[in-house]
């Protein structure tokens, strides 16, 4: 269903970004923020089942800035592999990926005349998302799925600029209950919802996926950019 295109950000870097429209209509944009595994088959899944309910969807790939075409797996090598690329992202001079995912937002806002986005994010994808609902312009709305980072400082005090919805694992060894009971409290607006499986429950390509979770928790997203985009 999608293709690949490239998006120019704001310091005339170039980047990658799978795309996938709707087949009748648009009733908004959704911007997919990937795991620490690039912009693998899953991810790119998630864009087009997104485009399936009506969105314009698209994810950029998030690790471009430090390697170009990442596309990990789930087993040990991968993982390790993955953790090393986000660290060099997460070292980069501030703004870093945030350029890359503005440039992708703004690109969805001129492709479809000035519609509204949400942007949603899985793992490190998740604390991405946080972050561009507090500085990034023209995002609608936020939902961060399990987003590492962001129950603790720093990230802990951003406030984001929109609607914001956030799913968290009970069994998550890398998010613990205390940290989830500090950001729910630090931020009272955010709508938090918490789920009887562990991190990355949402991807099937994993063997944390737990169905039951996945499934409620896409609904909640979908009814959330359903009233706010």
């Amino acid at each position: 269903m999608g293709k690949t295109i490239q998006i120019e950000a704001k310091d005339q870097f170039k980047n990658d970004n799978y795309v996938a429209y709707p087949s009748v209509g648009t009733k908004g944009c959704i911007v997919v923020l990937q795991e620490i595994f690039g912009l693998n088959a899953h991810i790119k899944a998630v864009v087009d089942a997104y485009a399936e309910q009506g969105y314009l969807a698209i994810a950029p790939a998030t690790f471009s800035r430090i390697k170009k075409d990442v596309d990990l797996g789930y087993a040990p090598d991968d993982m390790k592999a993955g953790v090393e690329l986000k660290s060099a992202v997460e070292a980069l001079p501030e703004e870093g990926v945030l350029k890359d995912i503005q440039a992708s937002v703004d690109w969805a806002i001129t492709q479809t005349n000035g519609l509204k986005v949400g942007v949603v994010g899985y793992c490190w994808g998740g604390l991405l998302t946080w972050r561009a609902a507090a500085k990034i312009n023209g995002v609608d709305a936020a939902v961060p799925y399990y987003g590492g980072g962001m129950t603790v400082e720093p990230s802990l005090s951003l406030m984001p600029k929109c609607p914001t919805m956030a799913h968290f694992a009970e069994k998550d060894h890398w998010i613990t209950m205390d940290t989830v009971d500090a950001f729910k409290a630090q931020h009272p607006n955010v709508e938090v919802f918490l789920y009887a499986a562990d991190h990355g429950f949402n991807c099937d390509h994993r063997g944390a996926f737990h169905q039951e979770s996945a499934q409620m928790a896409l609904k909640r997203t979908l009814d959330f950019f359903q009233k706010n985009l």
